[in-house]
């Protein structure tokens, strides 16, 4: 089992996922900015993380579930988790999470949702083969399959999140007008007087694979 001290947020793994500079301004120097996107995110999450359940049609739905992925090594809590009677009698989590905007043309929401079934997996000692994310725009459900490209690419962003906040270095990206100017961070990370001279879009299709 990993230490509570090693744990790191389950978030993280979207942060690092959409750019390691911004993962690392967050996660290793406490660095934070809100715009108009944040907040409205950080609004809709307060009301789905406050931590309630309720039954209906035989589906017991968990807002503000606390969650641990040991084999990960993240922790964090889900937006909606929907538990579902299994043919065994007990319970099979069906994990939701809630965005602002629009489906992403990159995967970090669905490495983020990955990362939560693999965590339920854990608690609840059950295969998990699907989830959803509900974005505001157009205010219906996505589904994700947890396939095993997803799986392997949640791990892989797992372990390259660790690796970054445990070394305890702010890498320098190159800055990127779609990524950059949509970023809260922009200001405080001043990409383009502070950014790496090779391209970070490269490396995030390396990484993204979309």
């Amino acid at each position: 089992m990993v230490a509570d001290a090693d744990l790191i947020a389950l978030s993280a793994l979207q942060h690092y996922l959409y750019c390691p500079r911004q993962c690392a301004l967050i996660h290793i120097e406490q660095a934070w900015a809100e715009n108009s996107a944040t907040a409205e995110g950080r609004v809709a999450h307060e009301r789905v993380h406050a931590v309630q359940s309720e039954v209906r049609r035989g589906v017991r739905t968990v807002t503000g579930m606390p969650l641990r992925s040991d084999r990960l090594g993240v922790t964090g809590i889900a937006d909606v988790v929907e538990l579902h009677r299994a043919a065994n009698g007990g319970w099979r989590p069906f994990p939701v999470e809630h965005k602002r905007g629009r489906p992403k043309s990159h995967r970090a929401d669905e490495v983020q949702l990955c990362a939560q079934a693999i965590a339920l997996e854990e608690m609840f000692s059950a295969e998990i083969a699907e989830g959803a994310l509900f974005y505001g725009q157009p205010r219906r459900r996505t589904p994700v399959a947890f396939d095993p490209v997803l799986r392997a690419l949640t791990r892989e962003v797992a372990a390259a999140t660790r690796a970054l906040i445990v070394g305890g270095r702010t890498p320098r990206m190159a800055y990127d007008k779609q990524r950059c100017d949509g970023c809260s961070l922009l200001e405080i990370c001043r990409p383009r007087t502070t950014g790496a001279t090779a391209s970070a879009s490269a490396w995030l299709e390396a990484q993204i694979d979309a």
